[in-house]
């Protein structure tokens, strides 16, 4: 079952300038940042009532995404979902035929549990599930 949207991720160039809008003239806080390595992905966190919004700006020009800035400039690269167990979704999806970036779980920002649905079986949108304990 879907809880909630947990966040709205949102792809950014300079992660500085971003915050700096971000904070000063939409009265945002960040409360923290953070590296993935594996997403090679700088976040920065930004509470919104029950969600959050994440900057995430690229650690690297072959990241995920420096590659979505590159393909489609900067802006919003995904919208995430919370769910109580992430695996169990998956492997609902998976039967009802939803193609899967991600086939099982695993570690994303801020301690979630996370995976990816394709575009192609979304309409377009680069969907993230996440369970958070």
């Amino acid at each position: 079952m879907i809880k909630k949207i947990d966040h709205v991720g949102i792809a950014v160039k300079d992660l500085a300038a971003a915050i700096k809008f971000y904070e000063g003239l939409l009265g945002l806080k960040v409360t923290d940042t953070e590296v993935v390595e594996g997403q090679k992905v700088k976040v920065a966190f930004l509470p919104t009532g029950d969600s959050e919004v994440e900057l995430l700006e690229s650690t690297t020009s072959d990241g995920p995404v420096a590659k979505y800035i590159e393909k489609n400039g900067e802006g919003i690269q995904h919208i995430a979902f919370r769910v109580d167990n992430l695996a169990e979704k998956l492997a609902e999806l998976k039967e009802k035929g939803v193609r899967l970036i991600d086939e099982k779980p695993r570690r994303g920002a801020g301690g979630a549990m996370i995976a990816f649905l394709h575009p192609k079986s979304t309409s377009g949108t680069l969907v993230e599930l996440c369970e958070r304990k």
